[in-house]
């Protein structure tokens, strides 16, 4: 509207002028291993493959629906995040090696692979095609039902950051270019840690 004013498109006042505009609050929600471990559990091996990635790797739901076997290159997982354009290499090893070894043997065995169709993507459905964003949300949904937690999908990049209790090693591995971004968003999700008053306890009588 005042662009609108600026142009001489209108003289009227802006009938916004005065009300306080809405702020939006960060979520701070924190996914405990027993909750996630209950939706995992409830949940189909296409579901259980994108959790997996999603935590290990730290990254948004678009970003682990897009990581292909050929973002797979000397040892590395090459990454770039939709929404800042951060670019990552994630060292293939450990947890995150079994897991993509693990996506790689089951995508050998699925039925599609009698006509050698299997997409590149590594969060596949039972079929070997993509896992798109709607399919994702009714198996994770399908899931949360079933095991009665609450918690969003989108909530695990969070607990990724929050559980490795290395800031440097948390600011680059979800890609913010600030640390106090990610101070925040840790301290959010888990509470800051502090030590308990060092005083001495009388104990009457």
């Amino acid at each position: 509207f005042n662009f609108a004013r600026e142009t001489g498109y209108t003289s009227s006042a802006n009938p916004c002028a005065g009300i306080k505009g809405f702020k939006e609050t960060g979520r701070d929600v924190y996914i405990e291993d027993a909750q996630f471990q209950a939706v995992w559990q409830a949940g189909t091996w296409p579901l259980r493959d994108a959790m997996d990635l999603a935590f290990l790797l730290g990254q948004r739901p678009a970003d682990t629906l897009k990581l292909r076997e050929t973002d797979l290159r000397d040892g590395y997982l090459n990454i770039q995040q939709n929404k800042t354009g951060q670019k990552l290499r994630v060292r293939v090893a450990g947890e995150f090696q079994s897991v993509v070894e693990r996506i790689k043997e089951r995508k050998r065995t699925l039925p599609s692979n009698r006509s050698k169709v299997v997409s590149i993507y590594l969060v596949c459905d039972e079929q070997g095609r993509k896992l798109t964003a709607a399919s994702l949300r009714k198996l994770f949904d399908a899931a949360r039902i079933q095991s009665g937690e609450h918690f969003q999908f989108r909530d695990i990049r969070a607990k990724a950051g929050t559980d490795l209790d290395d800031l440097a090693h948390a600011q680059k591995l979800l890609g913010h270019k600030n640390r106090k971004t990610t101070e925040l968003y840790i301290r959010r999700r888990k509470g800051e840690a502090v030590e308990a008053v060092a005083g001495r306890i009388v104990e009457n009588g």
